[in-house]
């Protein structure tokens, strides 16, 4: 097997696993709202009579908090059909007229310069092939367009960020790999993008996740999340206050630690 048809099947065995949980990333209260979906709105603005394409969208939360702003175009992208008809149904229910199209992210299927604006949110770290994907999302801009991403974040001392990993990775075994911000933001520079925002350390939870309720958006596992629990106990505090989980009595409290990295599109004939 080749590498790239390695990374389709794991794409492929990722979009299986979204289908059948679909229902949970619904009602999740981590996915509806946070703290940095605000800083986003905020950030960019109003996106009124603007095209606005959401690439590995799941239920669609963060593609849907644009409806209220009046864009001319809202468009959904997922690989797993169950998470767009979730996006689907959600849109009935607030009367937003949106899109939907079945596609991975490495591989977009619409002409370039489609959007003004291509938003991505806890989900590029299942992307397998992290250049493509950016590449392709930035080949959807117009001239002066811009990409906005949030993800989890890496971390730059190596044996945190492998205890980062290691936690993920029991959370949901079809996560690929969390990106540091630097690493985020080579990604956009190399796609031909200016990148004026990078903020890193930031929380999809102001309280923090429990750990149960965190295993249950995902549906881990008891296993797992009882593996993820005996992991958090025998780990330095130093790394645990550096990933932002506290302990809370017997519970655990998981921030979802992400980064957001905003690049812009040159106009054309700009340098």
């Amino acid at each position: 097997m080749t590498t790239n048809e390695r990374k389709q099947a794991k794409n492929m065995l990722s979009s299986q696993r979204f289908d059948k949980i679909a229902d949970n990333f619904a009602t999740s209260e981590v996915h509806r709202s946070s703290p940095t979906m605000e800083a986003l709105h905020e950030t960019l603005g109003p996106q009124t009579g603007k095209d606005i394409c959401d690439v590995a969208c799941g239920a669609g939360h963060l593609a849907l908090s644009f409806a209220d702003e009046g864009p001319a175009r809202l468009v959904g992208v997922d690989p797993a059909p169950s998470m767009l008809e979730s996006f689907l149904k959600l849109a009935a229910e607030r009367s937003a007229t949106v899109e939907s199209a079945e596609a991975f992210a490495e591989e977009l299927p619409f002409p370039d310069a489609s959007f003004d604006l291509v938003v991505s949110r806890l989900a590029p770290h299942h992307f397998r092939d992290m250049p493509t994907a950016v590449g392709e999302m930035t080949r959807l801009l117009r001239p002066g367009g811009r990409l906005a991403v949030i993800d989890l974040e890496g971390h730059r001392d190596p044996e945190i960020d492998a205890l980062n990993h290691e936690l993920e990775m029991l959370h949901d075994p079809t996560h690929h790999r969390s990106y540091t911000l630097t690493e985020w933001v080579g990604f956009l520079q190399d796609a031909g993008l200016n990148v004026p925002v990078a903020r890193g350390s930031l929380a999809e939870s102001r309280t923090g996740v429990p750990i149960k309720r965190w295993c249950e958006i995902a549906s881990s596992g008891a296993e797992a999340e009882q593996a993820i629990r005996q992991r958090l106990f025998e780990a330095p505090s130093s790394h645990l206050h550096a990933l932002g989980i506290r302990k809370d009595g017997d519970e655990f409290r998981i921030p979802v630690r992400t980064c957001m990295v905003i690049g812009v599109k040159p106009l054309r004939g700009a340098r």
